[in-house]
């Protein structure tokens, strides 16, 4: 076949050109010197010589050059693309370099219209095609454009080729359609592990984390494939969202027996561990990890290496279990060691501050951040505001969020939930009524923070309309929704009507029950019902019997109106039962460090404070 390009487009080439036009160019030196190009100069040098020669000709030669062009280290696409423009009948190969370029780069709309020319130009696409053109779909998220091309792959034949089936059933998973990607996944023919581990993921990634778990056991009992780097690691998400610590325990003997332990892997590791509660054996996996030599950052190191993410991993593990000392330290060591923490460590960092109320600390983070380059996006600006708005500083969340560019439900919810909790009802109204004139639909969280905002300002009817509202939005209320709405109640007095509320909780079990009753206990003791009270303690104590509040609210409440004999009759079942009630515990920021207190604690006193 005849290539040509326009004289236009070539006399434009020819004025890089510094090669003399007198030196003849074959294929092989044409192939060299691409091969030793450097620069994008150099190769419009080289590809004004390839057209000047004639060598355009040799498809061999045009192939060289499009790969080079769309090498992502060496080329440059957007030439690379207007030399495509220029060829006038491009073969499926080219084709396919640009369309594996576009998907690669993220231009996934350029793609599927480079894929929609291949068509029209009366090529089939082959096993090459199909697989980028699958990814830049499921990334856009269009389900009909796939379920088109699916047709195609079955009309060109290639509906069992493991390659295109392997894409079809990521790119369902991609589209939320796990239904999909299983029947693909069940129609192969043969499997390879990528087969395998494309639907592992996808399960993970559309949140069917058993049956991401069913098909590993599948994969070890139907399969002569073995788990590698990809399957541990999925596997490993979906435990950690089970908290399947058997099952998780039993891939950490594998790796041990098997494989061996990549920075993905150990990272993995470390990270079902600290959410499963077990910190200890995640810091051994952590501390087992060789560290990374600054100097060889930018070189070939042998072997796995501590990153940041194994770094922030660790730091979270303790935050989450309110170890927050240790995570504090462990931010110090990261820092000595010269590995720069990036923004989720910042996050968990402060997510840490405000759990505690550790303004000191959250402002000096504040400031490493400001000071480090951290870009406060939508993520960093959340915590920010989250943190500041727990520890009283309403005025500097605002401040933070009024910097936030692109604000998202999450930084409008913090907002809306920080100003609620500060006693600002008026204005975290008012803030959710602007979230929905700048179209951002409301989550659940950000139903709890305006919730909340109702009860501490005493809008009963207010707080039963936007809780009954809630279902218009696609959103169900879940414990904590009613758990608002109860309190709203119960401010109010409105005990009869609370306690209904919660008899009329649509398949209602003792996890959503008793804390909810828990609630409607305290309002018994607020306004001084007796005779709820006792029902209310009567039914939790029949579920959670050696829950010491149970019993300490209605003590209280029966105190509240001088029935001392039946305050006695309490605390006498409570030492029949066994029950000891949890000693008051509080916190205090002094000098930046976070101290805590109990009941009958001693070990804070001061010399002055005697004996």
């Amino acid at each position: 076949m005849l290539w040509s390009v326009s004289r236009r487009f070539l006399s434009t080439q020819l004025l890089f050109s510094t090669f003399s036009h007198t030196t003849t160019l074959t294929e092989q030196s044409c192939i060299r010197c691409l091969r030793s190009c450097k620069t994008l100069d150099q190769l419009k040098q080289i590809q004004t010589q390839i057209f000047f020669s004639g060598l355009h000709q040799s498809r061999g030669t045009l192939n060289k050059l499009m790969v080079f062009c769309t090498d992502p280290s060496l080329g440059n696409l957007h030439y690379a693309e207007k030399i495509f423009n220029f060829i006038q009948e491009p073969c499926l190969f080219v084709y396919n370099v640009m369309i594996k370029a576009f998907a690669k780069k993220g231009s996934f709309r350029k793609a599927i219209s480079m894929f929609e020319r291949l068509r029209k130009g009366g090529l089939g696409p082959d096993n090459f095609t199909y697989p980028f053109v699958l990814k830049a779909i499921g990334c856009l998220g269009e389900l009909q454009e796939g379920r088109k091309v699916h047709g195609f792959v079955v009309k060109t034949g290639l509906e069992f080729d493991a390659y295109v089936c392997n894409s079809l059933i990521d790119m369902y998973a991609l589209l939320g359609e796990d239904e999909y990607a299983q029947k693909v996944f069940d129609e192969m023919p043969e499997r390879d592990s990528v087969s395998w581990n494309v639907l592992i993921s996808g399960f993970v990634r559309c949140r069917r984390f058993e049956d991401a778990v069913d098909v590993f056991r599948r994969m070890q009992l139907e399969s002569n494939e073995k788990a590698d780097e990809a399957t541990v690691v999925s596997t490993l998400s979906a435990c950690t969202a089970m908290k399947n610590l058997e099952l998780g325990k039993e891939i950490h003997d594998y790796v041990r027996s098997k494989l061996r332990f990549t920075i993905k892997i150990s990272n993995a590791l470390l990270d079902m561990y600290a959410k499963c509660g077990f910190l200890s054996v995640a810091r051994q996996i952590f501390d087992e990890m060789p560290t990374k030599n600054v100097i060889c950052w930018t070189s070939m190191v042998s072997g796995p290496i501590k990153d940041v993410v194994l770094w922030t991993a660790m730091i979270n593990g303790y935050v989450q279990y309110n170890r927050f000392d240790e995570a504090l330290k462990l931010f110090q060591e990261m820092q000595s060691r010269r590995v720069k923490a990036d923004k989720f460590t910042m996050v968990a960092l402060l997510t840490g501050c405000a759990q505690l109320g550790a303004l000191e600390q959250g402002k000096w983070i504040y400031d490493y951040i400001e000071e480090h380059g951290i870009k406060i996006d939508t993520i960093v600006g959340t915590a920010l505001i989250e943190m500041f708005a727990k520890c009283g500083c309403i005025e500097k969340s605002l401040e933070i969020f009024n910097g936030i560019r692109e604000k998202d439900a999450a930084s409008w919810t913090s907002v809306i939930c920080g100003l609620a909790m500060n006693g600002k009802t008026s204005q975290a109204l008012e803030f959710f009524s602007e979230m929905m004139r700048a179209g951002i639909d409301p989550d659940n969280i950000t139903f709890i923070g305006v919730l909340s905002a109702f009860s501490h300002g005493g809008l009963v009817e207010e707080g039963r309309q936007f809780f009954h509202s809630m279902r218009e939005y696609g959103i169900e209320p879940k414990l904590e929704h009613y758990g608002c709405l109860i309190d709203i109640l119960g401010r109010a007095g409105l005990l009869d009507e609370a306690e209904e509320l919660i008899v009329r909780i649509p398949n209602n079990s003792n996890v959503i029950t008793v804390p909810l009753y828990g609630a409607l206990l305290s309002a018994c003791r607020i306004h001084g019902n007796v005779e709820m009270g006792e029902r209310v303690a009567k039914r939790l104590a029949d579920i959670e019997s050696s829950d010491s509040s149970i019993h300490m609210l209605l003590s209280n409440i029966y105190a509240s109106v001088d029935r001392w004999e039946d305050v006695t009759k309490v605390r006498k079942k409570m030492k029949d039962l066994g029950v000891r009630k949890m000693p008051g515990c509080s916190s205090i920021e002094i000098d930046g460090i976070v101290r805590e207190f109990v009941v009958g604690d001693s070990s804070h006193l001061s010399p002055c404070c005697g004996e």
